[in-house]
């Protein structure tokens, strides 16, 4: 974890101007394809979940702004950001489910089938108080949507980024997935979500070497 200089930082002004704003958050939504990756996956008997997870995480991990938080008066990057994620658990409730990120997806999709059967038995709504290494994340594969909105809190505004994906379907002979991106405005730009955006899709077209499968 590093500390950025205010001072010499070339978005300071940018970081001022949305700092002051009720709601500094914005959000995108877009498709993207998942033409190879899915049946990629699902030939191979990986989760799902696990690799969707992995992808966002991977993507956030290597676009700079996603590891930014904001701390009282100062801004810090951290080396390396987790997803906190959603799972449904009984009686149609959901579960926060945190997993450390590691660049090894065979790692990771173990560390993921531990946790997630563990919060299957014990669910929480908790995560470790002040952890700000965090990408929240939730998925709806129930809904192809075109928009999205995360519950969140304003005063202050939290600036751990926010994720969501949909309801996979056929559009030609594609497939696609709805996926939401929301970040802080002091801290990122449209840009970047763009930066994420083509490197979640580039992961998406390589899933055999992204995912280790190869």
């Amino acid at each position: 974890m590093r500390q950025l200089n205010l001072k010499t930082w070339p978005r300071r002004e940018h970081y001022k101007l949305f700092r002051t704003f009720d709601h500094p958050h914005f959000n995108m939504c877009a498709n993207v394809d998942l033409t190879t990756f899915y049946p990629t996956v699902k030939q191979r008997g990986v989760s799902l979940t696990a690799a969707i997870v992995y992808v966002l995480s991977r993507a956030a991990n290597t676009v700079p702004e996603f590891r930014y938080r904001i701390r009282g008066e100062e801004v810090i990057e951290h080396e390396s950001v987790h997803p906190s994620f959603t799972i449904l658990v009984e009686e149609d409730l959901f579960s926060f489910c945190t997993v450390n990120y590691s660049e090894d997806f065979s790692e990771f999709a173990a560390m993921t089938a531990q946790v997630i059967a563990n919060v299957k038995e014990h669910p929480t709504l908790s995560d470790e108080p002040g952890q700000d290494n965090l990408l929240y994340m939730t998925a709806l594969p129930w809904v192809s949507f075109t928009s999205f909105m995360h519950p969140m809190q304003l005063h202050p505004a939290d600036s751990v980024p926010r994720f969501a994906w949909g309801k996979i379907f056929p559009e030609g002979e594609s497939l696609k997935m709805p996926l939401s991106v929301q970040g802080h405005h002091a801290l990122m730009d449209g840009i970047h979500m763009a930066r994420y955006y083509a490197e979640v899709q580039d992961y998406l077209h390589q899933a055999e070497s992204v995912l280790g499968l190869a």
